[in-house]
């Protein structure tokens, strides 16, 4: 099929707002596109959120869809992996992801070669594989820092940015290395990585590009990602800058057994060095319960940064490279090639023994789930900016729902991500649908949920110290014991505002593996903990987080 008879979904020259047709019923769109994923059967048609007027309290989101994706793979157009398109894209329908986006790394062979040859894969690819959303991306060495997820959305124009942008702001490129707090050019760094995500924020707004989006990817892997570069990186273009990883991919890392004895779920396994910034503790270096120190720790960073009532979105993914028990390798150079001459590995090969790997294929384990009110590139992306997303490990959930309303308001409420605005003292009802798994996960284990927590942390607004990172008044305020219920049922929590503005997300795990949180019983009673290196079964100790709402208050 060559470029000019691809269908409108998967030709680039097309414009997204042709892929993302308004008005239209979620149903009416898979149908135009010969697409009958699993996804939509949970909405109906797509309903435009009702204007806020600013004056009464209250508030309605749109009814929604979630599709499910990964937006962190690598394949034989990044140095260190192995996998071509086609076999990941096949696993990714395997898995039935709607969405993923491939982010090679940053590289000269990638910038000179790799991204032009991986955009005519990724169009096959698409051509492949109708009934998924296929991003091109890009893993950014952040100057000063470690790596963000950037991509577009399809366009004319999508590759030469990603190209522009890799050249002039690529930390590793450019030799603007991690540094430290005594490195002289740390300073000259952190200000090119503000630079950058400014630069893409104006591709945007000019036009050149239909969208863009940009997420810290394993942010506490090094230690090395400071929480004053993340909230500059935020600052710089929060339409952007929309969130960081909660949960880094290779969760199969220690699996008893397969990687070594000092093995720690997600390859967290550095401790501090002089790169690293001071303030975080030992502990900020491991994994809990497979998520990030800084999404995981209740009243931890993530929650610093949302009590300055600002989203700050959380996501997982694969990182894929090099699967679990996979008997692939990587293929033979042919004489005189190397990855700088040609930007992309050869062929993987495939052999009768099990490969070193530490990931898994994309939604075999790792799921982002994006609200969406249309089908298409575009709308996945205004989810994620909107902050409509929640997330699970081991397919725990097969869907959940959030609602916050007023207590006697008759609408829908709203979602994740959003604000409800309320005057003080009044009551509020958070409405969390919950429907477990209908059938065993990729591992053979009908997984079910033991528990929903609610997290309530204060809106003070933006902090002094932008090194801070801990909300001293969030914590657990309702666990809910769902053992053993089945099917979808629907939690009513009921919360008053007090003389403050709030926020609110939500937490979950199979029960297998927790205990107290790490600041402590009173903030956290029963969150998630790590585990002993190399024996950390990533199907034994999964969970569920969303991201927030919040609660504006009226002369707060």
């Amino acid at each position: 099929m060559t470029e000019q008879q691809l269908p409108a979904w998967a030709d680039p020259s097309v414009s997204p707002s042709a892929l993302d047709p308004q008005g239209v019923s979620r149903r009416g769109l898979l149908r135009r596109a010969g697409l009958f994923g699993a996804a939509f059967a949970l909405g109906s048609a797509a309903v435009p959120a009702r204007a806020a007027d600013g004056l009464r309290p209250g508030g309605e989101d749109p009814r929604l869809a979630y599709l499910v994706g990964d937006h962190h793979i690598h394949s034989v157009y990044s140095h260190d992996a192995k996998y071509t398109f086609s076999q990941l894209a096949a696993a990714g329908a395997k898995y039935d992801l709607d969405w993923m986006v491939f982010t090679e790394h940053s590289n000269f062979g990638h910038a000179g070669f790799g991204a032009a040859l991986e955009h005519r894969e990724i169009l096959d690819a698409r051509a492949e594989n109708p009934r998924q959303l296929i991003f091109q991306g890009l893993e950014w060495y952040i100057p000063a820092a470690e790596h963000c997820t950037v991509f577009t959305a399809p366009g004319p124009h999508e590759v030469d940015v990603l190209t522009r942008f890799e050249s002039a702001y690529d930390g590793k490129l450019l030799a603007y290395d991690k540094g430290g707090p005594g490195d002289a050019d740390t300073a000259r760094n952190e200000a090119h990585a503000v630079k950058a995500i400014k630069w893409l924020a104006e591709q945007r707004r000019s036009g050149y590009v239909d969208d863009v989006l940009v997420l810290a990817n394993h942010p506490m892997r090094l230690g090395i990602d400071s929480p004053h570069e993340m909230r500059n990186w935020r600052d710089a273009a929060p339409e952007i800058m929309i969130g960081m990883e909660g949960a880094p991919g290779a969760q199969g890392a220690a699996i008893p057994g397969w990687r070594g004895a000092g093995s720690i779920r997600g390859e967290y396994e550095n401790k501090p060095s002089a790169q690293s910034w001071p303030g975080y503790p030992a502990d900020a270096y491991l994994t809990y319960g497979g998520f990030d120190w800084a999404t995981a720790t209740v009243g931890g960073l993530w929650d610093s940064m949302l009590a300055e009532g600002r989203l700050f979105s959380v996501t997982t993914n694969s990182d894929a490279h090099r699967i679990v028990f996979d008997t692939w390798k990587n293929g033979d150079w042919a004489p005189g090639q190397t990855f700088d001459s040609t930007g992309r590995l050869p062929d993987p090969v495939n052999t009768d023994t099990p490969q070193p790997g530490s990931d898994f294929w994309p939604g075999q384990f790792s799921r982002t789930h994006v609200g969406v009110t249309s089908y298409g590139y575009r709308a996945v992306m205004a989810g994620m900016r909107a902050g409509r997303v929640w997330l699970d490990h081991g397919h725990l959930l097969d869907g959940l729902e959030v609602r916050l309303t007023r207590d006697h308001d008759r609408g829908r409420g709203v979602t994740l991500g959003g604000r409800l605005r309320v005057r003080k003292g009044e009551k509020l009802i958070l409405n969390v649908t919950v429907t477990t798994a209908s059938r065993p996960n990729p591992q053979g284990i009908l997984p079910e949920p033991a528990h929903v927590d609610v997290i309530r942390g204060t809106v003070r607004g933006p902090v002094a110290d932008r090194d801070t990172w801990k909300a001293p008044d969030t914590r657990v305020v309702e666990s809910k014991d769902v053992s053993g219920r089945t099917g979808t049922y629907t939690l009513r929590i009921p919360l008053t505002a007090g003389n403050e503005s709030f926020y609110v997300r939500l937490r979950g795990s199979d029960g297998n593996r927790n205990g107290t949180g790490y600041l402590g019983a009173s903030v956290d009673p029963h969150g998630p903990v790590p585990h002993a290196p190399g024996n950390g079964d990533p199907w034994a100790d999964t969970w569920f987080y969303s991201n927030p709402v919040f609660v504006d208050v009226e002369g707060a």
